[in-house]
């Protein structure tokens, strides 16, 4: 990805992904620029559990947001104090978030990647959010990447979302229970979840919401 001085105040680019890597990935990479050039995909609002959490989450240190889209969560997370990287497959979601960061007057870095493929960026990381993205072979290099009792706060869908959406389909849903059980055979310690129906009518998801800790060595 080259999009030069198009990055412009408010954010500012760490890596680009050569012509070999994005050429794997260009399937996955245009499905996600065709949804984010939709409105509906142009989140103005940091997520709920974000505002409900906010007393448990770091107000600094460095921050990982995984598959963070248009950037409200992290410009959130930048008003607090910390220090925020956003990783995104899309070119057209980066884009957006630099508007994001513009307009919440704060700076975070962003990255282009397919994390099937590519690493995370490096850590650690005092705080990874991963908000409705689900991909468990993930998770190790995860843990792996978070300081000594840094926060891994995971959010997503589970098959009982069935029930009234049809979307996500099945294959990109957790099982009931699976988030809470993937985190603690990963070897970190949950502080808090919850499993249930979020938000109101019609846009409710039934979510399972995970705050989980590294414990110190």
């Amino acid at each position: 990805m080259d999009r030069g001085s198009g990055y412009g105040h408010g954010c500012r680019r760490l890596v680009a992904r050569s012509a070999t890597v994005a050429d794997m990935s260009g399937g996955d990479r245009d499905r996600w620029n065709a949804k984010y050039r939709a409105s509906g995909h142009r989140r103005g609002t940091p997520a709920a559990t974000l505002l409900e959490l906010a007393e448990r989450l770091p107000k600094a240190g460095r921050a990982l947001d995984i598959a963070g889209g248009t950037g409200a969560d992290a410009a959130w997370l930048a008003q607090r104090g910390l220090s925020v990287t956003l990783v995104d497959v899309s070119e057209v979601a980066l884009g957006l978030a630099v508007e994001s960061a513009a307009r919440a007057g704060v700076d975070f870095a962003v990255v282009q990647a397919d994390l099937t493929i590519d690493p995370l960026p490096p850590g650690p990381w005092d705080l990874v959010l991963c908000n409705h993205f689900v991909q468990r072979d993930l998770l190790p290099a995860v843990v792996q990447a978070l300081a000594q009792d840094g926060l891994l706060l995971w959010v997503h869908p589970t098959v009982d979302n069935l029930a009234r959406h049809p979307r996500p389909s099945r294959r990109f849903l957790l099982d009931t229970g699976e988030a809470v059980a993937l985190v603690t055979q990963a070897g970190l310690e949950v502080v808090w979840h919850d499993e249930g129906w979020a938000g109101t009518e019609p846009t409710a998801r039934h979510l399972a919401r995970v705050l989980a800790r590294r414990p110190t060595a």
